[in-house]
């Protein structure tokens, strides 16, 4: 099995979306994300966390507020990427509050000699 990492992005910060959600509907979007972490078994090897606060560094030492809107991540594992594209169908994050939310999955490459 080979592993992917999924970046979730989203047009405001998780933190934002935590914060402007009912307890109500916060329960139900974890819901969903359950549903599909039970539907993937163990091909999800971790769902992840929210991420908030990114930083970009630079070659000469300073940094600069990420502007990637990333808001979250989770790891595969699955056969190919077109499994792993096959696990994510119907993702709540992608039937979510906002039609600009997005999903990237990369694959995790093995280091040479490792």
């Amino acid at each position: 099995m080979k592993k992917f990492i999924v970046i979730y992005h989203a047009p405001i910060s998780a933190l934002e979306q935590m914060q402007n959600n009912s307890p109500e509907d916060a329960q139900k979007g974890m819901d969903l994300w359950m549903q599909w972490a039970q539907k993937c078994g163990d091909h999800l090897v971790d769902l992840g966390a929210p991420l908030a606060g990114g930083q970009k560094l630079n070659s000469d030492g300073s940094y600069d507020e990420s502007q990637r809107e990333v808001c979250g991540y989770s790891i595969l594992q699955a056969a190919s990427m077109d499994h792993a594209k096959e696990l994510l169908q119907d993702h709540p994050h992608l039937a979510g509050w906002h039609t600009a939310c997005e999903i990237e999955v990369h694959e995790a490459m093995p280091l040479p000699g490792m």
